[in-house]
């Protein structure tokens, strides 16, 4: 079995376990992200939600409805980012993990940025590979 990775929100009122490695690793630049995130994307990896443990702080995490098949969810104390999901579609047993929150170190295999059509009009991107659907 693969050792956990760990993650928590700024103050640490919540924190989790993830116990496989994030997969789908994507910087999303849609609006929804970058605000957010309150930056020019949002970094996630996503895993199947059975692969998640909250070990601390479930009472703190809020989710708020960003359309009526996605939910994003952060911490009430500090609003941190913490994850975001779909309630319908092919991937709705999954939960994308706001990356910025793990406490293990992390190396992702593969990773791609998408919605870059709904890139911030300040933000010059480096050479970037895109998810071309």
């Amino acid at each position: 079995m693969t050792k956990p990775y760990q993650g928590s929100c700024l103050c640490s009122a919540v924190s989790f376990e993830l116990v496989e490695p994030p997969q789908a690793v994507s910087h999303c630049h849609c609006s929804q992200c970058r605000k957010g995130h309150g930056a020019a994307f949002g970094s996630y990896g996503s895993i199947p939600r059975s692969k998640l443990r909250v070990l601390r702080g479930a009472n703190c995490i809020k989710t708020y409805a960003s359309s009526p098949t996605v939910a994003r969810e952060f911490c009430v104390e500090c609003g941190s980012t913490l994850f975001w999901s779909r309630s319908q579609g092919e991937y709705a047993n999954w939960i994308s993990i706001a990356l910025g929150t793990l406490d293990t170190p992390f190396l992702p295999k593969k990773q791609k940025h998408v919605h870059v059509d709904s890139a911030a009009p300040w933000y010059a991107p480096p050479c970037i590979q895109t998810q071309s659907d």
